[in-house]
């Protein structure tokens, strides 16, 4: 048995160091600077010997800091040092620096070939034509609400919902002027409309807004927190916000509400929101204005009459799939339906999230996008609804990607955030974000400077849809919207690969509500078959 385990060692050589400098300093007054620093070290050592709540400090006194001061900076390590350039997680080096370069206008071309193994399973591409199309212009944009008072022309390509208050002021400015450079809309999030969405207050223009109402009626609420159609009126006549968007849930976290701790509700904050300051701010899981898909739509309704006709529909990730199925067939039975909807995947989302929800919870994009669009074209209501999609969605074939699977157009919120300068340091719930974007600290705000990000966010924005206008071209189409599922090839093995539109299950026009009148589902896919006979429109619960 050694005299003095090893685990000791750092302990015994401070203890040594100390006695060996205080000796010095009494006999020969020299050697202040080792007396202190070995004294420090000592007194660390006794104090993590005597602490009750670390059993490796108490096991490995001093020695133990050392551990934590490297876990502290792992995630630095890994991404500077050790990251793969295509590993994604969740977004990849190649993601992020494709990002950078178009925000920043630098060269974004590689050479030497593609870093991905195109005989792995699940590697996706586009078919090109052998007579490329010309594309006169890369400003693609959707009619939205074209039957409405006040339709909207939208770009394909936009800022996801992320609010003031989970991002800082000058990010907020920052996207919300870009998206008026680029002539792209920017989704407030459900923390609703802050002094810092409309520059126009100052004498400058603003950038669209696409304002979001969630379970907590921010910004249209009554001192209880029910909805409020005065308040919700107020804003929604802006000239400034374009389209209203309820929010059901949300890719990171659906089906779970939150609390914003009444120390983090700032007068800017309690401003915005319409709640008071300084009190703990609840988010339900569900809303009150309803509580089935018939009330969802009548709600849809009651907000597209108060705002003046401005094209009105709502977001989800998708979860059950009966309830998605209900709002349909309220839909059919009322006769209203929404302008847009909005599908978030589950893989997706700025917000800090229960790490069981993160990773568990909610339906992937691909899936979701596939069963929205599958219903809609089922019940024949597709060509009355645009469908937005957002979740990983940060360049060009992204886009196509995603429009080909179902979707009208795009957004994207950790891509934008990116423009701003994020390095993905998932530090975002801690209030330490160290590009100043995710924070409420004045201090840390203060490094980004919102000319130069702005100008960033329209150049990102920008050149995004440049690219988009290439791969359009490069497969012999003029529009995005001319993308379908047999455009995009999918590798299933290494010696195989299939049409998405092969790979992947697509209604016919009608099918759902032929199959219905037929009195039989054998044909439909198993989800359909399953799940639409128990589906209603006065219920969020199924029939049995």
């Amino acid at each position: 048995m050694r005299f003095l385990p090893i685990r000791y060692v750092a302990m015994a050589i401070a203890v040594v160091l100390f006695v060996a400098s205080l000796a010095s300093v009494l006999l020969f007054n020299s050697g202040w600077w080792l007396l202190l620093a070995s004294g420090a070290l000592t007194l660390l050592g006794i104090m993590d010997m005597r602490q009750k709540n670390h059993a490796l400090l108490r096991n490995y006194p001093i020695l133990a800091h050392f551990r934590y001061l490297f876990e502290s900076v792992r995630p630095e390590i890994r991404q500077y040092f050790l990251e793969e350039d295509a590993a994604a997680h969740p977004f990849s080096r190649n993601q992020r620096s494709l990002v950078y370069q178009r925000a920043k206008q630098d060269i974004d071309k590689r050479p030497f070939g593609t870093q991905y193994d195109v005989y792995q399973s699940d590697y996706e591409w586009i078919n090109h034509s052998i007579q490329p199309s010309k594309v006169g212009s890369h400003d693609f944009r959707i009619t939205i609400g074209g039957d409405r008072a006040q339709p909207y022309s939208a770009s394909v390509f936009n800022i996801s919902a992320m609010s003031f208050g989970s991002l800082s002021a000058n990010a907020i400015r920052a996207l919300n002027q870009g998206a008026q450079i680029g002539r792209f809309m920017h989704d407030t999030g459900e923390g609703s409309i802050s002094r810092y969405h409309r520059p126009e207050q100052s004498g400058e223009p603003g950038g669209d807004l696409v304002w979001e109402i969630g379970s907590g009626y921010f910004g249209c609420r009554d001192e209880k927190g029910n909805f409020s159609p005065e308040q919700f009126t107020r804003n929604a006549t802006l000239s400034q916000v374009k389209m209203i968007e309820i929010k059901l849930s949300q890719g990171a976290k659906p089906g779970h509400g939150g609390m914003l701790p009444g120390a983090k509700v700032t007068k800017e904050i309690a401003e915005a929101r319409g709640i008071p300051e300084g009190i703990d701010c609840i988010s339900p899981s569900s809303h009150s204005a309803f509580d089935s898909p018939i009330g969802l739509l009548q709600f849809v309704e009651q907000l597209r009459t108060l705002s003046g006709g401005k094209p009105t529909g709502f977001k989800l990730a998708i979860g059950h799939p009966w309830e998605f199925f209900g709002i349909v067939k309220a839909m059919m039975e009322t006769g209203i339906t929404p302008d847009f909807i909005v599908i978030d995947g589950g893989e997706g989302g700025t917000g800090a999230a229960p790490v069981e929800f993160t990773d568990h919870v909610g339906m992937p994009l691909q899936e979701a996008l596939l069963l929205v669009h599958n219903t809609l074209v089922g019940a024949k209501l597709r060509d009355k609804i645009k469908l937005g999609a957002s979740g990983k969605i940060v360049s060009a074939f992204d886009i196509v990607r995603t429009i080909a699977l179902g979707a009208d157009w795009c957004n994207s919120a950790r891509g934008f955030m990116f423009a701003l300068g994020c390095i993905q340091s998932q530090s975002c719930h801690t209030d330490r974000c160290p590009t100043g974007i995710a924070t409420q600290d004045t201090l840390r705000q203060r490094a980004l400077v919102v000319p130069d990000k702005a100008q960033r966010v329209a150049n990102f924005h920008q050149n995004t849809l440049k690219a988009l206008a290439e791969l359009i071209a490069a497969a012999g189409l003029t529009h995005p919207s001319d993308l379908k599922p047999h455009h995009l090839v999918r590798r299933v093995s290494a010696n195989q690969v299939k049409l998405a539109s092969a790979l992947l299950p697509y209604l016919e026009p009608g099918q759902l509500l032929s199959e219905a009148e037929a009195g039989s589902t054998s044909t439909l896919p198993e989800v359909f078959a399953r799940y639409w006979p128990i589906a209603q429109a006065h219920s969020f619960n199924p029939l049995n």
